[in-house]
């Protein structure tokens, strides 16, 4: 292996490390602060309290997951769909209300770009697993 290759292995591996670090703490976060996440949701959304609660193990797994590097490309799927979500339920009703539209254009497209960082994530892998099955071959 080449220098390079072992350098850009490590970047890639902080940069996973960093990008799942605040979905762990959010995930943290709506159990500390059940009120505030309540209070973000639209009446359409079920279960009130219950879906705070799967949401923030959902972020909590999914975090762990990436970070140990173990089913990577499921959990990031599983991530770029929960922040799918986040945005159709929770952000874009939230832009009907004058007050918190400029926060809530803000926390949109934060969402966007950690959703397409996800998905890119998930590349990254799928690509690993075809080269490894190529290798097996």
């Amino acid at each position: 292996m080449t220098l390079i290759f072992i350098v850009m292995k490590k970047m890639t591996t902080i940069g996973r490390i960093l990008f799942a670090v605040p979905f762990a703490l959010f995930g943290i976060n709506h159990f500390l602060m059940m009120d505030y996440y309540l209070g973000m949701l639209t009446s359409f959304i079920p279960l009130g309290a219950y879906t705070i609660i799967i949401t923030g193990l959902m972020l909590i797994i999914t975090s762990i997951s990436i970070i140990t590097g173990k089913f990577v490309k499921f959990s990031t799927i599983t991530l770029a769909i929960l922040l799918f979500l986040f945005i159709v339920t929770i952000h874009i009703p939230h832009l009907f209300v004058e007050s918190e539209r400029t926060v809530t254009l803000i926390a949109l497209l934060k969402d966007i770009s950690l959703m397409g960082g996800s998905l890119m994530i998930a590349g990254i892998y799928s690509e690993e697993e075809l080269g490894k099955n190529k290798n097996q071959e």
